[in-house]
């Protein structure tokens, strides 16, 4: 089993799910997600038990979900409820059953969980949506990459500088001091006096007179959640839940929710397009990078203390909490120290 799987993944924004199922792939095993008649949501095995036929071609009938090849009917726990071939009263026997996954909404979206037993009753909440005064527009991005570098990648300072060059953070060379802390579900990064000068979105979103406290944080096993907060009542927070769909793909959904002093809504056609540029241009080095990566043989990360998180990451990715076939535990919560990073 992969990494983190008694935890929530995002299977589908509850908008792809209409009248029809809808296929998803979770840790490279695929599945169906449907809702009924009754407005329940389910996640099912992607075959059918008879010929192995895709669920997700068939179609929903009131409570269950009809095969496309020979028409088996299915119910939320994956109970063969009607084979049209045999008789109404004949008995179906229970080895007919495809497998069932625990499966939610919250947030606008459809989670799934793996285990037999999830680690929480609930996924990770994505901050301040439908609240008063915030504004919130959402994005669907394919990593080809694992979700240890799509996490990093979301919060590492250093790169912004040359991967969004001058759009997102314009190299300064000025000393900033980063305050980093473990905690009970991660870590996070706090960023002190860090330069905002000469880039596109600083220019458009906040004043130049307002202070800036900036908060990076990792939330075990795969989910990252940056915070912009200004003296001036100004607030960005961009949350990414990261979908392993196989070693190396991620399906990456980030909300962005904001609170901006004049109308949200006219920030947003700004603010969304510029969003979606920023990060189509880390899709494109990270595709680089792996590409690289398997040119040649496996080998380990090099690091110094400017890679701020990915320690963590890592750590609690491997630990028991986050990984079954692990001894380790995740790193304490509480840990502090001090670092001067440039940017």
């Amino acid at each position: 089993m992969f990494i983190g799987h008694r935890y929530w993944y995002i299977a589908c924004p509850s908008s792809e799910l209409k009248q029809k199922p809808v296929s998803a792939i979770l840790a490279s095993i695929p599945l169906v997600i449907f809702r009924t008649a009754s407005h329940q949501v389910a996640a099912l095995e992607n075959r059918c038990a008879h010929r192995h036929a895709p669920m997700s071609a068939g179609k929903v009938c009131q409570e269950s979900i009809q095969c496309p090849y020979h028409g088996w009917e299915y119910d939320i726990n994956g109970t063969v409820t009607r084979i049209p071939a045999l008789p109404s009263d004949s008995k179906i026997p229970s080895n007919l059953n495809i497998k069932k996954y625990h499966c939610l909404e919250q947030d606008g979206y459809v989670w799934v969980c793996l285990a037999e037993t999830p680690a929480t009753s609930h996924p990770v909440k994505f901050p301040y949506l439908d609240t008063p005064g915030w504004t919130t527009f959402r994005m669907k991005t394919r990593f080809l990459a694992p979700v240890d570098t799509c996490l990093e990648n979301f919060l590492d300072c250093p790169h912004a500088t040359f991967v969004h060059r001058f759009w997102f953070r314009t190299p300064q060379a000025k000393p900033v001091k980063a305050i980093v802390q473990t905690l009970p579900d991660g870590a996070v990064a706090e960023y002190l006096e860090e330069p905002r000068e000469s880039a596109v979105v600083w220019w458009l979103l906040s004043q130049n007179r307002a202070q800036m406290q900036h908060t990076d944080r990792f939330i075990a096993p795969a989910t990252s959640r940056v915070d912009y907060i200004f003296s001036d009542q100004r607030h960005y927070i961009i949350t990414s839940a990261c979908t392993p769909i196989g070693d190396r793909q991620t399906e990456v959904h980030t909300v962005i929710t904001f609170r901006f002093p004049v109308i949200g809504w006219l920030i947003k056609l700004l603010f969304a397009p510029l969003s979606r540029f920023i990060i189509q241009q880390d899709v494109k080095m990270i595709k680089m990078q792996q590409a690289n990566i398997n040119r040649f043989p496996p080998t380990n990360y090099k690091f110094t203390p400017a890679d701020l998180l990915l320690p963590y990451i890592l750590k609690w990715r491997q630990s028991d909490k986050c990984n079954e076939n692990s001894n380790s535990p995740p790193p304490p919560a509480g840990i502090e120290h001090h670092i001067d990073i440039m940017l």
